[in-house]
């Protein structure tokens, strides 16, 4: 029988969340393309995500420090099926910070992208015009989804875009939810014709997880779009919301936005 080998100590602190997991990743030119949803094993680590929250306890110095924001904008996007107070923790901490952290204002998200696209378009051109500053858009899943679509059509009202756990290829084809989602390709094809006529020009952060069991983690690597990073993190797909790690990567890059 195999012994298993105790943590190392930088290993345990990350699991306590008193140090991070996450890691940039410059170049994706390596990593292989998505080839058909999430495994049955990995989907089933999705089971303990409620878990992963206790991470935030170990964090609380790290998120306390994190640059602090100068009270722009920022409108976050709930995932497919997900109520918009699945949001509210993160809204809360950056609001901490200094962020004017708002919901996306249409309650739970029912799927309907192009409608959803169409509304939160109009929002965003009225906050922009407002306050006399792009917003940046924060989306989880099918919410980074609408929320490139609203930078790619209005790039001057838009600062930034950070999604996490979100499919930037192949739309809900290599998602666990595809046959649910009903899901017969269409929008992939749209989606990577766009990025290849009009891409996206604002600046793109796009973090996922190798433990993702809704969306296959290759489907969340944005090959075309001109200005985009990747970030890796270790978290399960429906732990992402209050992942200590997404939350520090999003006040960051807040941040730079605003000081630039």
């Amino acid at each position: 029988m195999a012994t298993r080998l105790p943590l190392s100590p930088a290993a345990a602190l990350a699991a306590a969340g008193l140090r991070s997991r996450a890691r940039e990743r410059p170049d994706v030119t390596t990593l292989a393309p998505p080839t058909g949803p999430p495994t049955a094993w990995t989907s089933l680590g999705e089971l303990g995500s409620a878990l992963g929250a206790v991470r935030l306890v170990g964090a609380s110095r790290r998120l306390r420090s994190a640059p602090r924001g100068d009270g722009h904008v920022v409108v976050d996007v709930p995932g497919w099926r997900a109520p918009e107070v699945t949001g509210a923790p993160l809204r809360a901490y950056l609001r901490h910070l200094g962020h004017d952290a708002r919901g996306w204002g249409f309650g739970t998200n029912l799927g309907d992208p192009r409608r959803d696209v169409e509304r939160l378009s109009e929002r965003i051109l009225a906050l922009a015009d407002g306050t006399g500053s792009p917003v940046a858009l924060v989306g989880w899943s099918l919410g980074g989804v609408i929320a490139r679509e609203v930078a790619r059509q209005h790039p001057s009202a838009v600062r930034r875009v950070i999604t996490y756990g979100t499919p930037v290829v192949g739309g809900p084809a290599f998602t666990a939810v595809a046959r649910a989602y009903g899901d017969d390709g269409a929008a992939g094809r749209i989606a990577e014709r766009l990025d290849v006529e009009a891409p996206i020009r604002v600046p793109l952060t796009a973090v996922f997880s190798r433990r993702d069991g809704i969306v296959a983690w290759q489907a969340c690597i944005d090959r075309t779009s001109p200005d985009v990073e990747h970030v890796e993190v270790a978290s399960t797909h429906l732990a992402m919301g209050t992942d200590p790690d997404v939350w520090t990567i999003v006040a960051d890059r807040l941040a730079r936005t605003e000081r630039s």
